[in-house]
């Protein structure tokens, strides 16, 4: 069983740990955090054993990025690259009853709680959160640091961007591509593209603004 570091200690981070801690799949030796008030404490009952930089001290632990935020999650992956980690030391977790049929995959440090199902055809790229009850069907693409909020559902040959954030109990209608960055509202239903860098809410969904990184 390899040793597992999570990194930061957010909400997330303790739903990894009670996942791991039933299914066995890692043992969680620790938590990095760089909030100070962190270090030295126990976060259920796992020490936080230092800050994201600490993380070149553990030679032979593997690592999860747990920041809930898809552009977070990328900022500390390319921190850790500054110290000479790579793709190889990233942990994947699945919760024990999720399944991974052939012709599926699932990138390194992603994340798939409870009841997260996969169909068909579903490449799920690296560093992707999909929190409980999200389902993925035929043919669906789900690229690097994307996060997709409990309930989510998408149509078959949905494309979802890299760091986009699908909001809890969110639809998309099959065929469609949601951009880079963009944020679909919590119970939206998407009936068109979402461009990248823009935020959508509603049913159906329509646009409510357009991110700084897309006027610029």
């Amino acid at each position: 069983m390899r040793d597992l570091m999570l990194l930061a200690a957010s909400g997330l981070a303790r739903e990894v740990l009670a996942t791991v801690r039933v299914s066995g799949q890692f043992r969680v030796t620790g938590f990095l955090d760089d909030a100070p008030d962190l270090q030295g404490t126990l976060v259920d009952g796992v020490p936080v054993a230092g800050g994201i930089e600490d993380a070149a001290f553990f030679h032979d632990a593997d690592f999860l990025v747990c920041v809930g935020s898809g552009t977070g999650r990328r900022q500390i992956v390319r921190r850790l690259a500054g110290l000479g980690i790579t793709d190889d030391r990233f942990g994947t977790v699945l919760e024990q009853g999720v399944r991974v049929p052939p012709g599926c995959m699932v990138g390194h440090g992603s994340i798939l709680l409870a009841n997260v199902v996969l169909t068909a055809g579903v490449t799920v790229g690296a560093h992707v959160v999909a929190m409980p009850q999200v389902t993925m069907t035929h043919d669906n693409v789900v690229e690097d640091y994307a996060t997709l909020a409990a309930g989510v559902t998408l149509g078959g040959n949905v494309h979802i961007g890299s760091a986009a954030y699908l909001g809890m109990n969110s639809s998309v209608r099959q065929g469609l591509r949601i951009g880079r960055q963009s944020t679909l509202g919590m119970g939206a239903v998407l009936l068109e593209d979402l461009p990248s860098h823009e935020t959508w809410a509603g049913v159906p969904a329509k646009p409510i603004r357009q991110h700084a990184a897309h006027i610029q």
